[in-house]
């Protein structure tokens, strides 16, 4: 890790005399960054043939049609016209021809079909090999829920279908049903009832215990991610009291991923903090050049006069740079590390000319100096500039990509709105 430690103390002044607070006591981290190849997959697809004789001609490469097609069938296929669903709710009501008695513990009794249950679940047509026939109707006992539960759990097999209240009452029940007898199509429905509707904060404990144990991994990273950021009330839940006495393992670990979270937010803010500071020595580089080759305000360039036209400054840095200037050519202390002011105007020197690619023309002073002094530097200080010129370019780069991202983004609004005004004109 290489490190270069700047004077922390005030450096730069906005437009309106304020001071900057732009820390430079900063570490500098080398980082490595590696780059990845993206593998394109080339897709194919085969022409039907003419006639059933003939073989096939070869497939076309690098044409991703075939797998667009294939979807849209497979999306076409999938939409069940309403009196198919309907069929199989009246069949599943009227238990026509039943051959199958559900048991559940309150004594109940649910008549289905075993072809119909056998087909949707393995697990159940497992039971079912093994359950014992007596007068042609197969017993089989789903133990541990509500009636009502195994009732809608039937149901659904039958025809893919529900009441909302019903699943509201029983989704943790379903949902354990599903994973228990494999019965995918149940299994997402319940999760995705339970993230976009019954998810709270009173709940959150059990569901996540719950989703561990059904193997629902995106579930349980939402309940985590609901507990870490609201952990302060949810901890005060009936919920958290009970797992903290039955899974106290599952409570170390919650606390292990709060302090994880809140170390990485410290690290965001800390690294979102440095590149402010990146950013306002770059901002200063430019006004520091804008000043010696242009001139502002009261600063004119050495070969030129000050013109009138240049009172008005557009540069935010302009007014600190400038006000450090004066202070460095009128300053009497000349002792090392005598004066904070005199030391930072002396460090935006050192790294403009570290950044010009042109020294022999350039109008910041000292740049052809520190440009030789480079050539007698250590490999350890060499490698701290060459790290902090390379954080400076970046954050103005960072800076830049994010505002021609906002830009594009507006200018696809625009294009958008100015469409659909087309197409309403013109209908």
């Amino acid at each position: 890790m290489a490190c270069l430690e700047l004077d922390s103390s005030q450096f730069l002044l906005n437009g309106d005399g304020n001071v900057f607070g732009s820390p430079f006591d900063i570490q500098l981290e080398c980082n490595s960054l590696t780059g990845s190849k993206a593998v394109q997959d080339h897709s194919r697809y085969t022409l039907p043939s003419q006639c059933t004789n003939t073989p096939d001609p070869p497939p076309l490469p690098g044409t991703s049609y075939g797998i667009q097609r294939t979807s849209w069938n497979a999306k076409a296929c999938r939409c069940v016209p309403e009196e198919i669903q309907d069929f199989w709710d009246k069949l599943f009501f009227e238990a026509y021809q039943y051959d199958l008695r559900v048991l559940t513990d309150d004594g109940n009794e649910i008549m289905s079909h075993s072809c119909v249950v056998g087909i949707k679940s393995p697990v159940l047509r497992a039971m079912l090999e093994e359950a014992k026939v007596q007068d042609g109707i197969r017993q089989i006992l789903i133990p541990g829920v509500p009636s009502e539960a195994v009732h809608v759990f039937i149901r659904f097999l039958y025809s893919s279908r529900f009441e909302q209240y019903q699943m509201k009452r029983y989704v943790l029940h379903l949902l354990v049903l599903s994973h228990v007898f494999s019965v995918p199509s149940l299994k997402r429905v319940c999760i995705n009832q339970l993230e976009t509707s019954f998810l709270s904060p009173e709940n959150v404990v059990d569901i996540l215990q719950l989703a561990r144990l059904c193997d629902a991994p995106r579930l349980s990273l939402i309940c985590t991610r609901m507990i870490i950021g609201d952990f302060k009330s949810i901890t005060q839940t009936e919920g958290w009291r009970v797992m903290r006495q039955a899974n106290p393992c599952l409570e170390q670990e919650l606390l292990e991923s709060l302090v994880e979270e809140d170390t990485k937010r410290q690290e965001r803010a800390r690294r979102l903090e440095e590149n402010k500071v990146y950013l306002q020595l770059h901002e200063a580089m430019e006004a520091l050049i804008h000043i010696c080759r242009d001139g502002c305000r009261t600063i004119g360039p050495r070969d030129q006069t000050l013109k009138s036209s240049q009172a008005v400054c557009r540069f935010p840095a302009c007014k600190g740079i400038e006000l450090l200037l004066r202070h460095f050519s009128a300053c009497k202390m000349r002792v090392p590390g005598g004066c904070a002011n005199c030391k930072r105007i002396w460090q935006l020197l050192e790294l403009h000319s570290r950044m010009c690619s042109a020294p022999e023309t350039c109008h910041v002073p000292l740049c052809r100096h520190f440009k030789d002094k480079m050539q007698h530097l250590s490999r350890k200080e060499e490698a701290k500039w060459n790290l902090l010129v390379s954080k400076v370019l970046e954050s103005k780069a960072t800076t830049s990509t994010i505002s021609e991202r906002r830009n594009f983004s507006s200018l696809k609004t625009q294009c958008y709105v100015l469409g659909s005004q087309v197409t309403s004109i013109m209908h």
